[in-house]
């Protein structure tokens, strides 16, 4: 999250003090990302540091204003223009824990699975009830249009990570039911893992996948029927 951009986005609209910025950025993304003052203050800091605002005067009550300056437009220009970048993608914790999980011993992976999957599933129905609420009445102002956009990016994000664990839960499925792991593999007509092991040993034993039960997951279907799509509510 860049603050020092989105400072510099606020100061744009004329002089600001921190507390006003903090209030502000808040309510531009629905205090998704909550801001302390001490991080305004800091960043504020920084920025004038840099030359790209600067103390001018104060308000009725005393409070230091904050002014942008060319140096900063410019800045802020640049960073409108460039694309975030995704070659070097932010650690995400889910990942790491799935891939830590792999072979970790006493740790069930599909249980972990599932419990992600009913906690995502969950996040995403509170994200779309939300954006019902936001859309009873249609958006006209500049801070309620980006809030929506910020939480449609949300219910984007989650809808994703329910099929991407759906899609964790199956490739585990599929390698430990492979022929030499523990397992002897078997399709159905659509070419999902049924069935289970055939060797004698728990699926996955020879892997170090502990998948539980060597069927399809039978929590993959409601990811999309528990809560209305992201595509269907963007709109």
């Amino acid at each position: 999250m860049s603050i020092r951009h989105g400072l510099l986005a606020l100061l744009e609209r004329g002089p600001r003090y921190g507390s006003q910025l903090r209030t502000e950025f808040e309510s531009r993304t629905g205090s998704t990302w909550p801001l302390n003052v001490g991080q305004v203050y800091t960043t504020l800091s920084r920025l004038e540091r840099d030359g790209m605002v600067t103390q001018e005067g104060e308000d009725e009550a005393g409070h230091a204003l904050y002014v942008i300056t060319e140096t900063g437009r410019a800045e802020l220009l640049s960073w409108f223009r460039t694309p975030v970048d995704r070659a070097s993608p932010p650690r995400d914790e889910l990942a790491i824990k799935l891939a830590m999980a792999v072979g970790a011993p006493g740790v069930d992976i599909r249980e972990v699975i599932q419990s992600q999957r009913h906690h995502t599933i969950q996040a995403m129905q509170d994200y779309t009830r939300l954006k019902a609420q936001a859309l009873e009445a249609v958006p006209t102002d500049r801070d309620e249009v980006a809030w929506l956009l910020v939480l449609e990016q949300l219910i984007f994000q989650t809808e994703a990570e329910a099929r991407w664990l759906d899609h964790c839960e199956v490739r585990l499925i599929r390698l430990a039911m492979m022929p030499g792991r523990g397992g002897k593999q078997s399709e159905t007509p659509s070419g999902n893992p049924a069935g289970g092991s055939t060797s004698g040993s728990t699926p996955g034993s020879a892997t170090g996948f502990t998948t539980g039960s060597a069927s399809a997951p039978a929590s993959s279907a409601p990811a999309s029927a528990s809560a209305p799509s992201a595509g269907s509510t963007a709109d």
